[in-house]
């Protein structure tokens, strides 16, 4: 799987967004004319979506009708990965540290990732002590 650019991504949201299958036009109404994409802008990118497997696509009569390939929460996780790898050396820290200390968080927002923690840490530690 490959990043997507900021442009088929937000396409690819909208196809992950409704229900399949999802045509042009669907798209042109929620997306693509708030953006003032024409629509051989938005086929261009259709079918580069395509091509790059994360699209099916088919014709029915005059219609194009487009099915997702790719999950979105596999694409968050894989383009998480990617982030965090590049960006921070695969390091939470590093990621958490930056983030707080642009001051993109509140003391509120870290006192709640926190208790995640500590949830996730007892979550973690019951799951491997019944696995033993």
């Amino acid at each position: 799987m490959k990043k997507l650019p900021d442009t088929e991504y937000e396409v690819m949201k909208a196809v992950w967004d409704n229900t399949p299958p999802v045509t042009t036009t669907m798209i042109m109404e929620q997306i693509g004319n708030e953006h003032g994409w024409p629509v051989p802008a938005l086929i261009t990118m259709l079918t580069r979506l395509n091509e790059k497997g994360f699209l099916y696509s088919e014709k029915k009569g005059k219609m194009r009708y487009y099915y997702p390939l790719i999950k979105k929460q596999d694409y968050i996780e894989f383009a998480t990965r990617d982030f965090m790898q590049k960006y921070h050396n695969d390091s939470f820290t590093s990621f958490y540290s930056t983030y707080y200390d642009v001051r993109m968080i509140s003391d509120e927002a870290l006192d709640k990732f926190v208790a995640w923690v500590k949830n996730r840490r007892g979550e973690f530690r019951r799951y491997h002590s019944d696995n033993q």
